[in-house]
């Protein structure tokens, strides 16, 4: 018997748009599960806590590290958000022309940073 894989495997598809954007939904759905309920479990004990606690969460989350993370959190939910977009379109049974599916598969993610920027300067604004 040969020795080879029984199915296709990396090595034999190329790269491409659509396989990116693919992990980036699994990678950002698990960072939003993990990274997102720590934030939130944190900012609940800080309720709890009182408010020099409440204070103490929210000089840490102001501080440029908590910056990091909170901008990190709302790009991973953007992306998250736009790629669920596409593979909705996808499920429904459009978009699989290549053409659209790679013109698609770039946008998203490009869609994903605008909108996280407008998110964050309409937070800037209030």
């Amino acid at each position: 018997m040969a020795n080879r894989p029984l199915s296709p495997h990396l090595q034999i598809w190329r790269w491409g748009p659509a396989m990116f954007v693919s992990i980036l939904h699994r990678v950002t759905g698990n960072g939003l599960a993990v990274v997102g309920l720590a934030t939130l479990l944190c900012w609940l004990a800080a309720l709890a806590g009182g408010p020099e606690a409440y204070a103490k969460f929210s000089a840490m989350a102001g501080s440029w590290y908590g910056l990091v993370v909170l901008v990190g959190l709302s790009w991973a939910f953007f992306t998250h958000l736009m790629s669920g977009l596409r593979h909705f379109v996808l499920d429904v049974g459009a978009g699989y022309e290549l053409t659209i599916n790679k013109v698609w598969s770039v946008l998203a993610p490009i869609f994903a940073i605008l909108l996280t920027a407008a998110f964050w300067a309409a937070l800037k604004l209030f």
